[in-house]
């Protein structure tokens, strides 16, 4: 792999970045309940790119890549969701789902890139 450290993955840093958005987003919210669940979700995604990146194997970081997509999943589901209650406003959503299903499609092309 060409990267030295989970710090310099591009994905990465925007899974963080998505993850601050959230949490600012939510700041205000008062179901606790669903806050919590989105924000764990959204800090997710970043927390495990960075623990499978220090596993010591090919085969862990995929797997907690797909662990991290699947938190990526349950986030945009939670955006629907969010943007329908009226919990966020719909652009905030849709502009959140893109950048989640961005980084997705980048998970899928790390993984593909560490399979060969």
């Amino acid at each position: 792999m060409a990267f030295r450290s989970f710090e310099d993955l591009e994905v990465w840093k925007r899974a963080c970045a998505l993850a601050v958005r959230v949490c600012k987003l939510l700041s205000g919210c008062r179901d606790y309940a669903f806050k919590d669940q989105m924000t764990r979700s959204a800090l997710s995604i970043a927390s495990n790119i960075a623990e499978g990146s220090e596993r010591d194997s090919k085969a862990e970081f995929i797997r907690f890549l797909n662990i991290a997509k699947g938190s990526a999943a349950e986030l945009r589901t939670q955006l629907y969701i969010a943007a329908e209650a009226k919990v966020i406003h719909a652009e905030e959503s849709k502009e959140l789902i893109r950048e989640v299903k961005e980084l997705s499609s980048m998970m899928h092309g790390l993984v593909k890139s560490i399979r060969k």
